[in-house]
């Protein structure tokens, strides 16, 4: 039986990429048990914002009369359709950040209780006590990414693997946001092609997952959009359409945890080539009794 994949040590590329993949292996039942625990309501919730969305969309469009048109009541029509919007985005930020929190608190544990899969209640330890510093983090990374890429959008493709680490940072070494924000400058230092490489090859592959899984909902909408053009009346297989694409998203959510894991492994190896964190904590720990894995006092 293959042993359970040690995380705090260095790496070169082809080992981030393929340990990414065994950890997911080897922790996928906790992993998928933990993810609708703690992500399933805003999955669930995101799922019906999206058809609430798109439905409301589609008749908006169909009831709109080129012949008749009123600014006025356009706008007061459009209305509703930006708070069902806003609804949707929300759902969506609390559902990533979760999901954030949630893998890189399980890698966090796992490290912490020497390569054992944490409990339900040390999640939900680690959930309730990361959620809101990496939920206001997240914000603010986002703010800078924007106008990083709003300005010739070299920097913010600079930054984007940068910013990545803070929140694993924020976790992983349980520390404030300024620490984590130049810490994550001083490891990516000398190796930034590297990581970036990793999260270019791991984005691609996220991109093909997604596209097989949405597959039949294109498939449907093709064909929906071939009725409307012939037969004028589709509206029912476009609601068809709107679901399973919907359903089918909500599936892809969950291989976002290839990008996470992937952070967190470049976290380690960053960490472990430039400081070698691993080994003078197995030093300080040398003929003490072991403690329980949770949030340690900050580093600054």
């Amino acid at each position: 039986m293959e042993p359970n994949i040690e995380l705090a040590k260095p790496r070169d590329f082809g080992e981030l990429i393929s340990d990414t993949f065994t950890f997911i292996k080897q922790n996928l039942k906790p992993l998928l048990k933990f993810f609708f625990i703690f992500c399933g309501f805003f999955v669930v919730a995101t799922a019906a914002s999206t058809i609430l969305l798109a439905v409301r969309a589609m008749n908006l469009v169909q009831s709109v009369d080129p012949n008749d048109f009123d600014s006025q009541t356009v706008f007061g029509r459009f209305l509703p359709l930006l708070w069902v919007y806003l609804l949707l985005a929300v759902f969506v930020i609390l559902q990533a950040v979760t999901f954030n929190v949630m893998v890189l608190s399980f890698m966090t544990i796992y490290k912490q209780k020497r390569n054992v899969p944490p409990t339900t209640e040390e999640m939900w330890g680690y959930i309730k006590f990361y959620f809101l510093r990496i939920l206001g983090s997240s914000i603010l990374l986002y703010i800078l990414l924007i106008f990083g890429l709003l300005f010739c959008f070299i920097p913010g493709i600079y930054l984007a693997p940068i910013f990545a680490l803070v929140p694993a940072i924020m976790i992983m070494e349980n520390t404030s946001f300024g620490y984590a924000f130049n810490q994550s400058f001083k490891l990516i230092r000398d190796n930034w092609w590297v990581t970036f490489g990793v999260f270019v090859v791991v984005y691609i592959i996220l991109a093909v997952l997604n596209y097989i899984v949405n597959l039949p909902a294109t498939i449907l909408g093709a064909g929906n959009l071939f009725l409307h053009l012939t037969s004028k009346t589709s509206a029912p297989l476009s609601l068809t359409a709107i679901v399973l694409s919907a359903v089918l998203q909500s599936f892809t959510y969950f291989f976002q945890i290839l990008l996470l894991v992937a952070v967190g492994l470049c976290y380690y190896n960053l960490s472990e080539s430039k400081e070698g964190t691993s080994l003078m904590e197995r030093m300080d720990e040398f003929g003490k009794g072991s403690t329980e894995p949770g949030p340690q006092p900050e580093e600054y």
